[in-house]
């Protein structure tokens, strides 16, 4: 009959080192990086793979999509890269779009040292934590979406307003843009018209 079947062993991760979260001290050095999951009034589940300085809080990219594979991540940051630069780090959890080989072999070549979390431990990426918490609240469960146009769009607006008129307090109740516009000589932020 058969029956004995080979177990597949589990994946085992990395040893990961606890690192500080630390600000940083000038924008484009640290990018933080996570999914967030919702679904629409239908019931079809998509994904929103969130993007954000650290230096200033501001949401760099949101991308929406029902399938958000390594190489849809490659051309968000390739797409992010042309506009505004690279970061010099990413820190990320260890799922497995950030694990994939296409991913990492892409990030060394671009030259972006991807950090990772350790398992387990969000409160090691708090900052990228504490935007996706206020986007879940102020965007995902705010509104019943009939589409992924629709939740874009609403994404589209929300960010520009999480950016150019929301005060924050870690930012001594500047905005993002003001923030980065005081505190950076070299600013390739560009308030929208």
């Amino acid at each position: 009959m058969k029956l004995n079947q080979k177990r597949r062993a589990k994946k085992r991760l990395p040893k990961r080192t606890r690192q500080p979260l630390m600000v940083p001290q000038r924008p484009n050095h640290v990018w933080s990086a996570d999914f967030v999951s919702d679904a629409l009034y239908a019931g079809t589940r998509f994904r929103a793979f969130t993007v954000i300085d650290d230096f200033n809080r501001e949401a760099i990219a949101i991308e929406i999509d029902t399938s958000l594979t390594a190489k849809r991540l490659i051309r968000v940051f390739e797409r992010l890269g042309l506009t505004r630069g690279l970061p010099d780090v990413l820190r990320v959890d260890n799922g497995p779009e950030f694990l994939s080989g296409e991913f990492v072999s892409w990030a060394e070549a671009a030259g972006m040292m991807i950090r990772y979390i350790q398992p387990g431990q969000p409160n090691q990426n708090a900052y990228i934590e504490r935007f996706n918490r206020t986007y879940r609240e102020e965007v995902l469960n705010l509104y019943l979406f009939e589409s992924l146009t629709e939740v874009r769009e609403t994404t589209y607006w929300w960010i520009i307003d999480y950016n150019e008129q929301r005060p924050h307090d870690a930012l001594g109740d500047l905005t993002p843009a003001e923030y980065m516009e005081q505190n950076a000589e070299t600013s390739t932020l560009q308030l929208s018209t």
